[in-house]
C-alpha cells in the first residue's frame, strides 16, 4: 500500500509539471499541436520503455478491445487540462481536475463501470468528496477573499479594496 501511495504522489507531481509545461507551449501553438506533440512524445517514451522493459511482451493485449483505445481519451485530457491552465493557472486547474476525478472515481466505483468491481457507495465517502470539494473552494476563492480584506493606505486614509 505505501508503494501505491508513494507511485500516486509522484505521478500526481508529474500531472502537474506536465500540465505546465503544456500551457507553456501551448502559448506559442495550438492546442491541437501541443496535444500532438504531447502524446506524440509521449507514445515515443513510452513505446521505448516498454520494449526496454517487456520485449515483445508488450504486445499481448489481454484487455477487452474498447479499453484499447483509452489513448484517444487522452486528446481530451490533454487538451482539456493544458487549456484550463493557462486560463487559471496550475493550482486551480489541477484542484478541479483532482475534484472531477475524486467525484467520477467515487461514481464509477459505485456503479461498477467499466469493468470495475463495484464498491458500496458509503456516506464517508460522499462526505469526503463534499470536504475535498470544500477545501478546494476554499483555495480558489481564498486569495480572492484575502485581496478584499487587504487595505490600502491612500492619501492618507485607509481603505478596504472592492
Amino acid at each position: 500500500m505505501a508503494m501505491g501511495i508513494f507511485l500516486a504522489l509522484i505521478g500526481g507531481a508529474f500531472v502537474c509539471v506536465q500540465n505546465t509545461f503544456n500551457a507553456n507551449v501551448k502559448k506559442r501553438i495550438s492546442v491541437w499541436s501541443t496535444t500532438a506533440l504531447v502524446l506524440l512524445l509521449g507514445f515515443a517514451a513510452s513505446f521505448s520503455a516498454g520494449l526496454a522493459f517487456e520485449g515483445t511482451g508488450l504486445f499481448k493485449f489481454q484487455a477487452e478491445p474498447w479499453f484499447w483505445f483509452s489513448g484517444i481519451l487522452g486528446v481530451g485530457v490533454v487538451a482539456c487540462v493544458t487549456q484550463g491552465v493557462q486560463i487559471l493557472g496550475p493550482s486551480r486547474a489541477i484542484s478541479l481536475v483532482m475534484v472531477s476525478q475524486i467525484f467520477f472515481g467515487l461514481m464509477w466505483d459505485t456503479l461498477g463501470w467499466f469493468g470495475l468491481e463495484q464498491v458500496p457507495f458509503t456516506w464517508q465517502s460522499l462526505l469526503g468528496v463534499l470536504l475535498i470539494s470544500g477545501g478546494v473552494l476554499l483555495f480558489q476563492l481564498g486569495p480572492k477573499l484575502k485581496q478584499k480584506q487587504t487595505l490600502n493606505v491612500n492619501s492618507g486614509s485607509i481603505e478596504a479594496n472592492d
